[in-house]
């Protein structure tokens, strides 16, 4: 049987610890085949230990000393490699995304996955990051912003603007960020998808693409010359195309990847298509990073009845595109 996996372990943060990161982690490592990819999770493992009990998964953890002991560990426990144990809760997750992303950037690692944190919680303790995307941006040490995808089975998409109100959105809606994340989405897609010649729609901001300029001038003034600028540098796009008829299955099959002009036309398609298997992930960052497409859930962690659906398709589409990328590095050496 072909190897799947890559050579290197998948790094896990714990998200928020009150949340339903560890219920899930649990989840996706009890669930894991033959070969599913291996990973470890930088979090306390005497919560994870108490967590497991509670959910009747005794004797299902083991703390690590170092990445490259959690492939001997992974078929029998999960692994945990500990964070500092004298922090405070949002130093601690704090700390296990700065360790994680370390330990990807210095190649322990093969790609990043980041359970669902908290931001009221961060932001409470003086974090100064928006959210999870700017604060690896900077650990990455980026002068560009990244770019948000959503991807499911049969569609993925990018928001150009993200967490913004509508009218907000509408008003930092620009051809410089369009044609940024075309840019951003058509490398990705050859690098880390393996799409030889891949093809990007781009839908209108207004009704009808703005029925000519009688219901809004963006697309004429501002969509329209962003597509032009990704056309001229040889990329496959089209657009501005009416949102209403984007999304169906024909419209679909014709293109790789969709750049949306505000969140949610973005996101009520792809978790109307597949609402359990959506992944978060974020390009244009020099290491892979993913995450499952919801919050952290405080109601039902602890309960057993969190779904880990998303972290596990977050965990696969990681190590494909970290496998890829590790075939294009040997491929140059």
């Amino acid at each position: 049987m072909t190897d799947v996996r890559s050579s290197r372990p998948l790094a896990l943060t714990m998200g928020d610890p009150a949340g339903i990161g560890g219920d899930i982690t649990l989840m996706a490592w009890r669930r894991r085949e033959e070969n599913s990819p291996c990973f470890f999770v930088v979090d306390d493992p005497a919560r994870l230990a108490v967590l497991a009990e509670r959910l009747g998964f005794p004797s299902s953890v083991r703390a690590i000393d170092s990445p490259e002991q959690a492939s001997s560990v992974f078929d029998s426990a999960l692994p945990i490699l500990p964070v500092p144990a004298d922090l405070d809760k949002a130093a601690t997750v704090v700390a296990s995304i700065e360790i994680a992303t370390g330990l990807v950037r210095d190649g322990r690692a093969s790609a990043l996955v980041t359970n669902p944190v908290h931001k009221e919680t961060l932001y409470d303790a003086g974090f100064r990051y928006s959210g999870h995307t700017e604060f690896l941006a900077e650990l990455a040490g980026l002068d560009h912003a990244p770019v948000m995808m959503l991807a499911c089975q049969g569609l993925r998409v990018v928001p150009v603007t993200i967490h913004l109100s509508l009218a907000d959105a509408i008003a930092a809606l620009d051809a410089e960020a369009i044609v940024h994340c075309g840019r951003v989405v058509a490398a990705a897609l050859v690098e880390d998808f393996a799409i030889r010649r891949p093809a990007i729609a781009v839908a209108a901001l207004n009704p009808h693409a703005g029925e000519g300029g009688h219901m809004g001038r963006e697309e004429i003034d501002v969509i329209r010359p962003a597509v032009a600028r990704l056309a001229a540098e040889g990329i496959d796009v089209s657009g501005p195309l009416p949102a209403d008829t984007l999304f169906h299955d024909r419209a679909r099959a014709r293109y790789d990847a969709a750049l949306c002009m505000y969140h949610d036309q973005a996101l009520i398609p792809l978790k109307t298509i597949d609402f359990s298997h959506g992944v978060n992930i974020t390009l244009g960052l020099p290491f892979v990073r993913t995450s499952p497409d919801h919050g952290v859930a405080f109601d039902i962690a602890g309960s057993g009845r969190a779904d880990p659906s998303s972290l596990i398709a977050a965990l696969a589409l990681a190590n494909d595109m970290a496998r890829r990328r590790e075939a294009v590095r040997a491929a140059v050496a």
